[in-house]
C-alpha cells in the first residue's frame, strides 16, 4: 500500500520544477491554500513569508491576492472569539518566535492535507513540506512541544500503519510482503482464538506481532475543515454530503488554530514571569511527557529478567468503594466537570428485612435452600415471604421488587413444594427471550440437584433451538418446562391433543418480565394466555395460579389482570432485600475546545471508553449498554485497543461484546464466562436488558440515553446483585434528548414510571386468537366469552365457520396452520449468513435480518464482531451470504441511505373539524434505499465517498396523513423557518400524544424522520418530499392503530398543539417536539414551525409577529414540495361534512370477503421465533 506524501507550492526559483517530496497542485487549489496560508499569517500579527517568485502562474498569484484580502476581515472576526494575547509576538523570545512559525506552518500543511483523500499526515509525510515553510528541520520535539500548549487540540501518537489504508484489495494485494502476511494470519489466529475462547501461546503471539509496523501520526482536534461536509446542529456534528474544500474554510480554520496557539504561548509566558522561572528552561522541563514513544511490540524481545509484569486486578472483594472512585475521577488532571450539576445521587443502602413462611418447608428442600442460596426458612426477605403466603394461599401473584431481589425464588419454591406432595404437578415457566429461560432453568436445575427425593423431576428447555425428536419426550417427561410465549402459541396451544395431560396437571404459569409484555407485543401475549386458560378449563382444570415478576411499572395489578384475564391479583412491591449505596452520575462529554463550542463536544465513545477502563483497572466489573449494535462493537475495539496500548493486554482479552446477531453458542458462551467471572467487563445491547444472571456487577454505563427512563432505570439496576455499593454512569450522546436530561438531570429521578398497556379491543388482533382458539377447540359464544368478550358472537356470525350444533370453526383460510397466520412480535426469518472467509476459514460469524442487512453488509462496509474489523467482499442476495475479510483499519463506514414513506392509496378521508383540512387514511408504501456509503474516521470525518448499487427494500403498511396546508408553507418561508424541520417536529409532536387515545407503545406507528445529511445540503436535490405529516404502522405489526388514530384525529391534532404552545421549552423537549425513538436524533425539528403546521390544519390563526426570524435549520436549499392528490379506492368512507358526525370508519364485520382480499389480510407468517433486542 502506498502514502502519498503532501507537497507544496514549492518550484524552485531557478527552475520552477518540483522538488522532491512536492507535488503541483491544480490552479484552483494552489490559490485556496496560497490565499489560506497568507491571511492567515497576516492575522495573527506576523509577515508573511516571502512569497514565491512568480514564474508561469502569474493569474493564480492575483487571484491568491484577492482571496487574501477579502478573507483578513473575515477570519479576523473568528480569531476574536479568543481572548487577545497578553504579549505581543514581536516581544517574545526568539525560540518562541521561532516555534510559533514552525506552528502556522504545521498548521497550513495539516490543513491542506486535509483537503486530499487518501493522504494520512504522517510525521514523515508532512516534514519536507513544513521544512520548505520554514527553512529548518523539523523535529519531533517541535511537535512535542507545540502539543505542549495545545494538549487538547493535537493529537500527535504512533499508529499502526495499515490502519491508514483507505483501498483494501483482496488478501495477496493488500499483503504483499512476508512480514504483512504473517500480520495478518496473527490477526486471524488472534480472532480464531477469541471465537474459539482458546488461549494463544506466548511465543508465537511475541512473533507475530512483531511485524506490524508503527508511524507518527499527527492531526488536530479541535475542528473540522469540511464545513460543507458536517455542521454543528444543537450541539451535534452532522455528516451532511461529500467533502467541498474552500479558501474561506480553509483561512478560517488556520487562523484560529494560529490565535489559539498564540494565546497559549502568551498565557505561559506571563505565567512563568509571574513564577520567576525561565520560559525556556521551564518548557525544556515540561513538555517531554508529550514526546511520542514507540511500543516495546515491534522491537526486540526484552531478556526476561527486564520485564515487569502488569499489577494484578484488585479482586472484587478487594475493590476500592464507588464513591472513593467517583471522588478520585473528580480531582483527575483530565477531569472538566463532566459530572453536571445536581447530576450526581446517592441512594443509601438499605438494611435487609426478614418474614416468617406461613407453610413450613420439608427438610428436604430446606437443606437444598440452605446448600445452594445459604438461606435457612427463618431468613427469607419479606417480600419472598409474603408472596410465598399469598401463592399458598391460592392466589395469584405479581411482584415488582426491583433487579436482584430475589425473585426467583417465589416462584421455584412453590413448584418443588408441590412436587413433593403430588408428582402430577406441572409447571411452565414463560419468558419473553430464550437466553432467560436457558439462565432459570440452570437455577432450577442447581436447586433440584440438592432436594432430596426429587431427583426424579426432569427440567426442560422447550423453545425453537429443541429438536424436533427431542419434543415428545419433553412433553411427557418434564415436570417443569421452559418456553416463550412463541412456542406456546405456534406449537404447544395448536396441538393440544398431544399435551392434554400436561394441561390437566398444570399447577403454575410463571410468566417473568412482564412489563416486556406490552403495547401490541403485549396484546398478543394476552390472548394466548387466555387460550392457555380456556384449554386448561376445557380439559377440567380450573386451578392453575399464575405468577409474574416485573420491573418498576406504574400499574402492575391492572396489567397482570389484563394479561391473564384475572379478577383479583396480589401485589407484593415492598423490598426486603438488602442493598448497598447506589450512585448515580449524570456525565455529559465535555466540549474539545470550551472556548470554541462549535467544534462539538468530545465523542460519547471516547468518554465512555476511559471510564470503563478506568474502572476495570480498579477491579469494578462493568457493563456497558449501547442503544446500537454497531456502538457495541465500536466500543469493545476502542477500550480493547487503550488497554492494549497500555501494556494491559491480558486485561483486554477479558473484555466482550454481547449484542443480538451473535450464535447462541456465542452468547451463552459469554453469559457462562461472565458468570464465572472470567470477564471483567462486557459491553451490550439492550440483550442484556433482560435479568439473565451474569454474575456480580458493580457498574453500568449507559452509553447514551436509553429511549426510556423505564429502561435506564432497569438497565441501572443490573449492578449490585451481591449488596455491595453500585454506580450508574449515563454518558449522554450530544442529542437533544441526552442534552435536556443533562440540563434537568432530576426528571431522571423524579418522573414517574410509566404504565404498561395492552388494547384488549383491537378487532384485527382478537380475530387472528379467536380464530386460533377455534382450531384448538371450538367455540361456543356463551361460554367463551369470558375469554374473548362480548364482541365475539358478532365476529364470530362475520368470520368463523357454524356448525349445525351451534359451534364455531376456524375459517378456512386460516387453515391448516391459524398460529402461522399471526405474528404475535415482529420478527424476521430467513437472515443473511456473515460468513469470515480470512484465510479460507468460511466461519459463520452471525446472522442478520433482512432489513438489517441492508444498513450493514453492503460490499465494501467496514463490519464488526467482537471488537474486530472485516471488510465486505460479496454480498449474494439470492443465496442471502455475505463473505468478510478480516482488516486491520482504523475507520469505519456509514450507509448513505434514504427512506421514503408515501401515500398510495386513499381509503378513508375524515374532515377535521373547523377547518379546510382533512385528515387520509389508507395504503402506504415504505421504500428504503442505500445508494452509497462514508468512510469516516473516528472524528467523524468524511475520508471517501463511494457509490453502490443495492436493490431497495419495500414494506406495504397502512397509516394516515395529512396535507400541510399551502397557507402554512408561505408563513414558514416568509419567517425563514425550515419547512423539513416544522413537518418533522409536527410529527413528534402528534406521535408523543398517541398513547393518550389508542392503547400503543413507542415503535409500532412510525413516521418519516428527516435525514440530517440530505436536510442541511447545499447541494439541490432531485428528492423532494411532499410537504405532509405521515403515520404508518411499524411493519410485522399488523394491529391497526394508525386506524384507531384516524378516528382520534381531531383530539390529537388539539392537545398536540396545545402541548407545544404551553412547553417553556425554547426549542424542543421530550415535553413536546422531541421524540427518543427519531431515527434523525432529533436533529431537524422546529417548535416554532410546528406550531405554524398544527394551527394551519385546525383552521387557527398565526400571529406571524411573534414568530422567530428563522432558525438553525435555515438554508437556501428546498427539500420540500407541496403535496399531490393520493388516488382513492372504491367506495372511498368519507365522512359526512353537512352533520359533522362521525361515520363508522371501521369495516363492518359481515362484509364478504373475496379471494383478493382474503390474501391481503393474511397477516405475515412467522417462520421461526427469536430473541429480541
Amino acid at each position: 500500500m502506498s502514502y502519498e506524501t503532501p507537497r507544496f507550492w514549492g518550484r524552485t526559483a531557478r527552475t520552477g520544477e518540483l522538488q522532491d517530496g512536492e507535488v503541483d497542485m491544480p490552479p484552483k487549489k494552489r490559490t485556496a491554500v496560497a490565499a489560506a496560508a497568507a491571511a492567515a499569517t497576516t492575522a495573527n500579527g506576523l509577515p508573511p513569508d516571502p512569497p514565491t517568485p512568480k514564474r508561469r502562474r502569474r493569474p493564480v498569484a492575483k487571484a491568491a491576492a484577492l482571496e487574501r484580502s477579502s478573507s483578513t476581515a473575515s477570519h479576523a472576526s473568528t480569531a476574536s472569539s479568543i481572548a487577545p494575547p497578553a504579549i505581543k509576538v514581536e516581544d517574545w523570545p526568539a525560540e518562541f518566535k521561532a516555534l510559533e512559525k514552525v506552528h502556522r506552518s504545521l498548521n497550513t500543511v495539516f490543513t491542506f492535507c486535509c483537503t486530499r483523500k487518501h493522504l494520512a499526515t504522517t510525521f514523515e509525510n508532512i516534514k519536507t513540506s513544513v521544512e520548505g515553510l520554514t527553512n529548518r528541520p523539523l523535529t519531533v520535539e517541535d511537535i512535542a512541544q507545540i502539543k505542549f500548549f495545545l494538549p487538547r487540540s493535537i493529537s500527535f501518537n504512533y499508529v499502526e500503519q495499515d490502519k491508514l489504508a483507505l483501498n483494501i484489495a483482496d488478501t495477496t494485494a493488500q499483503f504483499p510482503s512476508k512480514r504483512a502476511r504473517a500480520r495478518e494470519e496473527a490477526y486471524s489466529t488472534l480472532t480464531e482464538a477469541a471465537i474459539s475462547n482458546t488461549l494463544i501461546a506466548d511465543e508465537t503471539h511475541e512473533a507475530e506481532v512483531r511485524p506490524i509496523q508503527n508511524v507518527l501520526l499527527f492531526e488536530y482536534l479541535d475542528g473540522d475543515l469540511k464545513k460543507t461536509t458536517t455542521r454543528v446542529v444543537k450541539g451535534k456534528r452532522v455528516v451532511k454530503e461529500a467533502p467541498e474544500f474552500t479558501a474561506a474554510a480553509m483561512t478560517k480554520l488556520i487562523s484560529k488554530r494560529n490565535a489559539k496557539f498564540i494565546s497559549a504561548v502568551s498565557a505561559f509566558l506571563v505565567e512563568s514571569q509571574n513564577l520567576g522561572v525561565g520560559p525556556i528552561e521551564r518548557l525544556q522541563a515540561e513538555f517531554k511527557s508529550h514526546v511520542p514513544i514507540e511500543e516495546t511490540s515491534t522491537q526486540e524481545p526484552q531478556p526476561e529478567t527486564t520485564k515487569k509484569p502488569p499489577p494484578k486486578l484488585p479482586s472484587p472483594d478487594d475493590r476500592p468503594t464507588i464513591k472513593s472512585i467517583i471522588d478520585g475521577l473528580i480531582v483527575r488532571p483530565s477531569y472538566q466537570n463532566q459530572i453536571v450539576p445536581n447530576g450526581r445521587r446517592t441512594i443509601p443502602p438499605r438494611p435487609p428485612h426478614h418474614a416468617p413462611l406461613s407453610t413450613p418447608l420439608s427438610q428436604s428442600l430446606a437443606n437444598a435452600l440452605y446448600t445452594t442460596k445459604s438461606i435457612t426458612p427463618s431468613t427469607f426477605y419479606s417480600h419472598q415471604s409474603e408472596a410465598l403466603n399469598a401463592i399458598w394461599r391460592g392466589e395469584s401473584v405479581v411482584v415488582g421488587t426491583p433487579t436482584s431481589s430475589g425473585k426467583s425464588l417465589i416462584y421455584q419454591v412453590p413448584t418443588l413444594h408441590a412436587l413433593e406432595e403430588d408428582s402430577g404437578v406441572r409447571a411452565m415457566y414463560i419468558f419473553p427471550t430464550k437466553a432467560l429461560a436457558q439462565d432459570q432453568r440452570r437455577g432450577m436445575n442447581e436447586l433440584l440437584s440438592c432436594t432430596e427425593g426429587l431427583e426424579w423431576v426432569r427440567t426442560e428447555t422447550f423453545d425453537g433451538d429443541t429438536p424436533v425428536e427431542e419434543r415428545d419426550r419433553i412433553r411427557d417427561e418434564a415436570r417443569v418446562i421452559f418456553t416463550n410465549p412463541d412456542m406456546l402459541h405456534m406449537t404447544i396451544l395448536p396441538n393440544e391433543g398431544n399435551w392434554r395431560m400436561f394441561l390437566k396437571g398444570l399447577r403454575y404459569v410463571v410468566v417473568d418480565e412482564l412489563h416486556i409484555y406490552n403495547g401490541i407485543f403485549g396484546t398478543h401475549v394476552a390472548y394466548v394466555m387466555r387460550r392457555l386458560r380456556r384449554l386448561c378449563a376445557t380439559v377440567g382444570n380450573r386451578r392453575v395460579q399464575f405468577i409474574s415478576c416485573t420491573a418498576t411499572i406504574q400499574n402492575p395489578v391492572e396489567h397482570m389482570k389484563h394479561i391473564f384475564g384475572l379478577e383479583e391479583v396480589t401485589l407484593v412491591e415492598e423490598d426486603g432485600s438488602p442493598s448497598g449505596a447506589k450512585e448515580f452520575v449524570c456525565w455529559n462529554p465535555p466540549y474539545v475546545d470550551p472556548a470554541d463550542p462549535s467544534a462539538g463536544r468530545v465523542s460519547t465513545i471516547a468518554e465512555a471508553s476511559k471510564l470503563f477502563i478506568h474502572l476495570v483497572l480498579r477491579g469494578i466489573r462493568v457493563i456497558a449498554f449501547c442503544k446500537i449494535r454497531k456502538v457495541c462493537e465500536v466500543l469493545v475495539k476502542t477500550v480493547r485497543s487503550i488497554l492494549t496500548d497500555m501494556g494491559r493486554g491480558e486485561v483486554a482479552e477479558r473484555v466482550m461484546s454481547y449484542r443480538g446477531g451473535y450464535t447462541p453458542q456465542d452468547r451463552r458462551r459469554i453469559e457462562k464466562e461472565m458468570f464465572e467471572g472470567r470477564l471483567v467487563g462486557i459491553i451490550a445491547t439492550n440483550a442484556l436488558e433482560l435479568g439473565v444472571d451474569i454474575g456480580a456487577l458493580d457498574a453500568v454505563i449507559c452509553v447514551g440515553f436509553p429511549m426510556t427512563i423505564s429502561a435506564l432505570r432497569q438497565q441501572s439496576g443490573r449492578a449490585g446483585r451481591r449488596n455491595k455499593d453500585s454506580l450508574t454512569v449515563l454518558v449522554a450522546d450530544p442529542y437533544p434528548i441526552d442534552q435536556h436530561y443533562m440540563q434537568n438531570p432530576d426528571e431522571l429521578f423524579e418522573k414517574p414510571n410509566t404504565a404498561a398497556q395492552v388494547d384488549l379491543s383491537n378487532p384485527m388482533i382478537l380475530e387472528g386468537h379467536c380464530q386460533c382458539a377455534a382450531f384448538e377447540m371450538p367455540i361456543r359464544v356463551g361460554e367463551d366469552e369470558s375469554y374473548f368478550g362480548d364482541d365475539l358472537g358478532m365476529l364470530a356470525d362475520a368470520r368463523m365457520m357454524r356448525d349445525g350444533e351451534g359451534f364455531y370453526h376456524c375459517h378456512p383460510r386460516f387453515k391448516p396452520y391459524p398460529s402461522k397466520h399471526v405474528a404475535i412480535r415482529d420478527v424476521e426469518s430467513d437472515g443473511f449468513a456473515v460468513v469470515d472467509v480470512t484465510n479460507n476459514r468460511n466461519v459463520v460469524l452471525e446472522e442478520i435480518e433482512p432489513t438489517r442487512a441492508i444498513f450493514t453488509i453492503y460490499e465494501g462496509a467496514i463490519f464488526m464482531h467482537q471488537g474486530y474489523s472485516y471488510i465486505v467482499r460479496e454480498l449474494n442476495i439470492d443465496s442471502k451470504i455475505a463473505k468478510v475479510q478480516l482488516a486491520n483499519v482504523d475507520w469505519i463506514t456509514r450507509p448513505r441511505d434514504f427512506t421514503d414513506v408515501d401515500p398510495i392509496e386513499t381509503q378513508m378521508i375524515r374532515r377535521i373539524r373547523g377547518s379546510r383540512s382533512r385528515a387520509f387514511y389508507g395504503h402506504i408504501r415504505v421504500t428504503a434505499v442505500v445508494f452509497g456509503f462514508f468512510k469516516l474516521d473516528r472524528r467523524n470525518n468524511i475520508l471517501d465517498t463511494v457509490e453502490v448499487d443495492n436493490p431497495p427494500i419495500v414494506i406495504d403498511t397502512k397509516g394516515l396523513w395529512i396535507d400541510v396546508p399551502k397557507e402554512a408553507l408561505e408563513i414558514l418561508k416568509m419567517k425563514h423557518l425550515n419547512v423539513a424541520a416544522a413537518i418533522h417536529a409536527a410529527e413528534h409532536a402528534v406521535l408523543s400524544l398517541l398513547p393518550s387515545f389508542v392503547m400503543s407503545t413507542p415503535g409500532e406507528v412510525r413516521t418519516e424522520c428527516k435525514d440530517p445529511t440530505k436536510e442541511l445540503s447545499k447541494r439541490e436535490t432531485s428528492r423532494k418530499r411532499p410537504a405532509r405529516l405521515i403515520f404508518y404502522d411499524a411493519r410485522g405489526s399488523g394491529a391497526g392503530i394508525s386506524l384507531k388514530a384516524f378516528e382520534f384525529i381531531d383530539h390529537l391534532l388539539h392537545r398536540a398543539i396545545e402541548r407545544v404552545e404551553v412547553c417553556n421549552c425554547q426549542e424542543g423537549c421530550p415535553e413536546c417536539t422531541i421524540s427518543s425513538q427519531c431515527r434523525g436524533a432529533n436533529i431537524i425539528t422546529s417548535k416554532a414551525g410546528a406550531g405554524v403546521i398544527l394551527k394551519k390544519i385546525l383552521g387557527r390563526k398565526v400571529d406571524i409577529d411573534t414568530l422567530p426570524e428563522g432558525d438553525v435549520m435555515e438554508h437556501t436549499i428546498e427539500t420540500v414540495v407541496e403535496s399531490d392528490r393520493i388516488p382513492s379506492a372504491r367506495n372511498v368512507v368519507v365522512e359526512d361534512e353537512e352533520s359533522q358526525e362521525d361515520v363508522d370508519v371501521i369495516e363492518g364485520l359481515g362484509e364478504e370477503i373475496t379471494k383478493e382480499e382474503e390474501d391481503e389480510e393474511k397477516p405475515q407468517v412467522v417462520k421461526k421465533e427469536e430473541d429480541m433486542e
